[in-house]
Formats: structure tokens, sequence, C-alpha cells
């Protein structure tokens, strides 16, 4: 199964819209991502995202990008900010049918969640840049032997247009 953990892009901040959407500059940067995302092939069989408006924005811009449909998005609390990654890991667990699932989510969770993943113990985290989008490869969920296949910063996103 092929995991991409995705950060939501920019927000406006709380004190202009205290839903936190998008800001105009992160809408742009989140389809740059899905523009690169749907040229290097990938796909997703289901979408996860938070109930905060800037991932679920982030998810429904990723959709058609990587061969998903607006409606096959789930709304799930344990990829928020603060979800120890264990329990977002038993939860994405409940999915190993699936060939390939995109988190659209959160830091310091994300990065927790990757470096869960890709350790056997300890407790690294993985930076994410908002809008930056990586690639896990696993055999089974639960596991702490993932394969990190590639990470997409923001700013490679725009170099390679």
């Amino acid at each position: 199964m092929k995991l991409y953990l995705m950060q939501h892009g920019e927000a406006l901040p709380k004190e202009i819209d205290p839903d936190e959407p998008l800001s105009p500059a992160g809408i742009v940067a989140v389809e740059k991502t899905a523009k690169a995302a749907g040229k290097i092939g990938v796909r997703a069989d289901r979408i996860i995202t938070s109930d905060k408006h800037r991932a679920r924005q982030t998810a429904e811009i990723m959709a058609p990008a990587v061969g998903s449909e607006r409606e096959a998005i789930e709304v799930s609390s344990l990829v928020k900010a603060m979800t120890p990654p264990r329990e977002t890991v038993e939860y994405l667990a409940r999915y190993s049918d699936c060939g390939a699932i995109l988190v659209a989510g959160h830091m310091p969770s994300l990065g927790a969640v990757a470096g869960f993943l890709l350790s056997d113990g300890g407790s690294p985290t993985i930076q994410f840049d908002r809008s930056g989008i990586c690639c896990l490869e696993v055999d089974t969920l639960p596991t702490r032997a993932a394969r990190l296949l590639w990470y997409l910063p923001p700013q490679l996103i725009a170099v390679l247009g």
C-alpha cells in the first residue's frame, strides 16, 4: 500500500477568518501540488482529511488530480494535529484493502505519523512544509517498517512547474 501524507496549504489567520480556510496563496500552492501529483501518476483509492476547513479544501483540490471523487473523501478526527501517531496508523489499518490512501492533515501529527512508520523505535518527526507531500510504502498496517519513496516540498514543486 502507498500512503501519501500531505500537509494542508497556507491558511488565513484566525483574526481574518475564524475557520482558517486556505489563503489565496495556499489554494495556488495546493493546486500546483495537485498538478504535480497528477503528472507523476499519484492515485489514491481513498482520501482522509481532518475536519478543519483548510485540510478539507486541500483534500477537495487533490481529489480529481489523484483519481478520486470528492464524495470519497472521508473526514476523521484521527488525523487532527495532535492525534497520537499510533492511533492514526491503527485507523489507517482499517483501509488495508486500498492500494493507496492520501491523508490531508496537519503538523505535528503528519510528521509524527511518518516518523512512527519509518522507525522501529523512538519518536522521530519528519518535517512537512505546507502543501508538501510524501509517499510512503508499507506492506501492511500497522507497521514500523515503511519505506520513504519520495517527498516533494512546495519549493521543488514550483521548480518542476
